[in-house]
């Protein structure tokens, strides 16, 4: 088995937990954004690399710093385990509160054990409650909705995200999103959430969470929203080859059409 050697260095770091016991005890859309965006990238490196966190809580997050948007680190990596994409395991890991129902009940486990934990940190990041009683039966609770979701504060709470969440804690692995799935889904798809990201990486100097090709997909967005789009990232080389913008917008009609051709065969 190979070695895996994990390197955490921070600044009088601050713990998730501390940031969710503001008075309000949840955190705002913008700030669970970026949190949760940097989790799930963070996990997609681990998952690649076939490691397995088996112990993700708010206790475990890190954040460099006391800015609005801080970069995020994983800790603790104790519970971790090496499990490959179609392997499992069955040893006794992670905080009960946080974990899937198949390592409660002792069965095996394999990296999606980590996307149940995501599914409970944005519930609790959002609510500031826990989505389950320990003491009762998870699968009675998923299938109460109005337990689930009681009008306060879900009610507020956009539909996209409660979508998320239903597809992360979802009993049967095989259901459960991917690192990959979660990060392309709607609520963590936001304008302003990538311009966020955007702005951090400008200020590690590091380009670590988002992806260049993505650039000439938002900036094609902002065109046709009437936003804004920052000037230092108009001026990217990417978003200046062939035309930017109009490039993007007649490649998406090359895929419509394409599709439509499909669909009359």
């Amino acid at each position: 088995m190979s070695a895996v050697n994990v390197l955490i260095v921070c600044s009088s770091p601050t713990q998730m937990k501390t940031i969710l016991k503001i008075e309000s005890g949840l955190l705002p859309p913008c700030g669970g954004f970026v949190l949760c965006h940097q989790i799930l990238v963070a996990l997609r490196h681990l998952h690649f690399k076939n490691i397995v966190h088996c112990d993700l809580k708010p206790e475990n997050v890190l954040l460099a710093s006391a800015d609005s948007f801080p970069q995020v680190k994983l800790c603790d990596f104790g519970f971790a385990r090496i499990i490959g994409e179609k392997s499992f395991r069955r040893s006794v890991v992670g905080t009960p509160a946080y974990l899937a129902p198949e390592v409660l009940r002792n069965k095996g486990y394999n990296r999606s054990l980590d996307m149940w934990s995501v599914g409970v940190i944005i519930y609790v990041s959002l609510s500031g409650t826990f989505p389950f009683n320990e003491d009762e039966d998870i699968n009675d609770q998923i299938q109460n909705a109005a337990f689930m979701y009681p009008p306060h504060p879900w009610k507020k709470i956009s539909p996209e995200a409660i979508d998320l969440i239903n597809n992360l804690l979802q009993v049967k692995m095989r259901k459960r999103y991917s690192v990959d799935k979660t990060l392309s889904h709607p609520w963590l798809q936001d304008y302003q959430m990538w311009l966020d990201l955007r702005n951090l990486e400008t200020r590690m100097n590091e380009r670590y969470i988002t992806h260049e090709s993505d650039d000439l997909r938002w900036q094609h967005h902002a065109e046709l929203s009437g936003l804004d789009y920052p000037l230092h990232l108009a001026n990217s080389p990417l978003c200046n080859s062939r035309r930017g913008a109009e490039f993007y917008q007649e490649q998406e009609e090359e895929l419509e059409t394409l599709s439509e051709r499909i669909s009359d065969l």
